[in-house]
């Protein structure tokens, strides 16, 4: 089994392993990335056309904020009230150990964020500033129909790609948004000429263009003299020697440039050309840019009296990014906020106390509630994997022990290359990067991403093996040879076959590029004329690599279909294989291919593991049950029968 092999079968996996492996990380979005206010104008939605945005924030509403429980406004979920959150085969998970596993988790950051929602109400309180249910529901409507939603499918997209309820975006995001909007008011009302250059670059000129950017003076003069003399080699160049990674992968191309949007100096000179045209050098943050002017775009001509609105808008918006950031300064400065939760003398003296803003009080059970509000179902599917992964354990008469978990944490720095000079782990370095990165305590991580691991590598290392097979496998997919060729990707078999005849009719590489160009509808072999890189065997993708080997140089192959996409492919030639015997790379292919069987096997146990349990969640509503003997279990999950008080 190869390198690219297992990884593929590795990314098959990811459901499984997904409840695992990444608890801690998920939802790890900035909930308090300095302050509620600021967190509320970091969030943000671009759309295509104008870079509109919505806010977010993490201050939990006030009154005024509650969703609506009329169905035709705003939807609201209510969770359980009875004390049992979960089943897992009988063993129950409770309410507060629920809350305790919140709060353990994200406490800190509910609690800044609870600390500055009252900040924002007392401000909003002393000025007579008020949010109605109405304002929620118009702004709502307003942010949907901005991305040409409906208000359901608005909430749909939020909850699938963000991960935000309606009730958590109404509470949440859109009434911290309305109030600091009221309190700014007078601050963010856009001037004459702010309004003419948001005409002018959402509608006004925009030039298409390549971009190459290197860090080194000598080699953008060297660059720029070949590309002056020959302004077609402009793609290739890109591609070997810029160090914009994004737009070198597609030959230099980039998002066709707007007047007054980025660096003042690439504007100008991209202003300044012609299609074909080759920029002088541009210095910008260091880095040296070269440009090619591939077309001018003209504006669009739209009266200024239908899109006025939209640009006044758009201009709050952000406008109040950096009113709201001194505003709340402001607040800071002027409030007596104490935090008891991080202070255990003070916890000693002010129990059930979590903080006091102004003198009001938040309380532990204020702090519990509002986790299990925002984190609830997230944090108890967590708690249920850890069950039964504990269940499993301890049927199988086995134990992770302190010595596991310290071997699971030096491993996983070894893979990432954090060592010290000896290559040994460098514990104390990775530890400061897992914590910085994934923005978790080192107790945590231990918790939710190496205790898990461990115990599942504990159910199945010693059923993991490297086979000859796999070694063989590996070898000829790393140092075997490969095939140079072409690709058009097409996502109708009707148009893979209009474009498979245009092909056969003129097989040749220049032709088959144009069509590739024109047709292709992945952006690289688009972008690159086909170009793609040359296939190995065993890559994980059968059909393809069998077609491919089967094609002599200059051979056109049929329609190959590979998931949901229809590939067309011309051979340019072969790679030679690599003169370097099994022997010499055994050791390193047999660590490579064991680690990557091993982490399929532990996503598969785990999802025997699941799939064979009953587990009745009473938080999400669902439930499910193991498979009767010799039958298959359907994944839809159903509403339990019953519940447990």
């Amino acid at each position: 089994m190869s390198r690219t092999e297992t990884t593929r079968k590795d990314v098959d996996s990811q459901t499984a392993r997904a409840r695992f492996a990444s608890w801690a990380w998920k939802h790890q979005v900035g909930w308090m990335v300095a302050a509620a206010v600021i967190a509320a104008l970091l969030f943000q939605f671009r759309q295509v056309e104008g870079d509109q945005t919505a806010n977010a924030q993490t201050a939990r509403s006030a009154p005024p904020a509650a969703a609506a429980t009329d169905n035709s406004q705003l939807p609201r979920k209510e969770h359980p009230q009875h004390d049992v959150m979960a089943l897992v085969n009988g063993a129950d998970i409770s309410r507060v150990d629920l809350i305790n596993a919140c709060v353990k988790r994200f406490g800190e950051d509910v609690l800044e964020s609870l600390v500055n929602k009252r900040l924002i109400l007392s401000h909003c309180e002393k000025r007579g500033i008020t949010v109605s249910q109405q304002e929620i529901v118009d702004e709502v409507d307003r942010m949907a129909k901005r991305f040409k939603l409906g208000r359901e499918q608005w909430f749909e997209m939020l909850e699938k790609e963000r991960g935000i309820s309606p009730e958590e975006y109404a509470r949440d995001i859109v009434w911290p948004t309305l109030a600091l909007r009221k309190l700014a008011a007078e601050q963010v009302q856009p001037t004459r000429e702010e309004l003419d250059k948001a005409y002018e670059s959402q509608y006004g000129e925009m030039v298409g263009a390549r971009l190459i950017a290197v860090n080194n003076e000598n080699l953008a003069r060297e660059l720029h003299a070949q590309l002056v003399a020959n302004p077609d080699s402009f793609p290739r160049t890109a591609i070997e020697h810029s160090i914009d990674v994004n737009s070198a992968s597609v030959g230099g191309l980039i998002q066709p440039i707007r007047r007054h949007v980025g660096d003042p100096g690439i504007e100008r000179e991209a202003f300044q050309m012609q299609p074909g045209q080759i920029s002088p050098i541009i210095p910008v943050a260091g880095q040296f840019v070269i440009l090619k002017c591939e077309n001018r775009i003209p504006a669009r001509q739209i009266a200024r009296g239908e899109i006025e609105a939209q640009l006044v808008e758009k201009i709050k918006d952000e406008k109040l990014r950096g009113v709201a950031n001194k505003l709340f300064t402001q607040l800071q400065g002027a409030a007596t906020t104490v935090n008891v939760y991080n202070n255990p003398q003070l916890r000693e003296t002010m129990p059930g106390v979590v903080a006091t803003v102004n003198g009001d009080r938040i309380t532990m059970n204020d702090l519990g509630k509002e986790c299990l509000i925002r984190h609830g179902e997230e944090v108890l599917d967590i708690e249920i994997s850890q069950l039964l992964l504990e269940q499993a354990l301890k049927q199988a008469n086995l134990q992770v022990t302190e010595a596991d978990l310290q071997a699971e944490v030096s491993h996983a720095a070894v893979l990432a290359g954090v060592v010290d000079e000896q290559g040994n782990a460098d514990l104390d370095k990775w530890f400061a990067a897992v914590t910085e990165e994934g923005g978790v305590d080192q107790k945590q991580y231990l918790r939710d991403s190496v205790w898990p691991s461990a115990a599942l590598k504990k159910l199945t290392a010693n059923n993991v093996q490297v086979t000859q097979e796999d070694l063989q496998k590996g070898f000829e997919a790393n140092y075997g040879e490969r095939i140079r060729c072409r690709a058009i990707v097409l996502s109708t078999m009707r148009r893979a076959q209009e474009v498979w005849d245009k092909a056969r009719r003129n097989p040749t590489i220049q032709y088959f590029g144009d069509l590739a160009a024109e047709y292709s509808v992945e952006p690289t072999s688009k972008a690159l004329r086909g170009e793609v890189p040359p296939l190995q065997r065993h890559g994980g993708q059968p059909q393809l690599e069998q077609a491919a080997f089967a094609l002599q140089p200059g051979q056109l192959s049929g329609i190959v279909q590979v998931a949901d996409k229809f590939v067309i492919l011309l051979a340019e030639g072969r790679t030679e294989r690599i003169d370097i015997d099994l022997a010499q790379v055994r050791e390193i292919l047999e660590r490579d291919i064991y680690e990557k069987k091993l982490r399929i096997a532990m996503s598969e146990k785990f999802e025997s593991i699941r799939e064979q349990s009953r587990i009745d969640n009473y938080l999400a509503g669902t439930s499910q049950a193991p498979p009767a003997r010799g039958t298959v279990r359907q994944d839809e999950a159903v509403r339990p029968t019953s519940t447990r008080r």
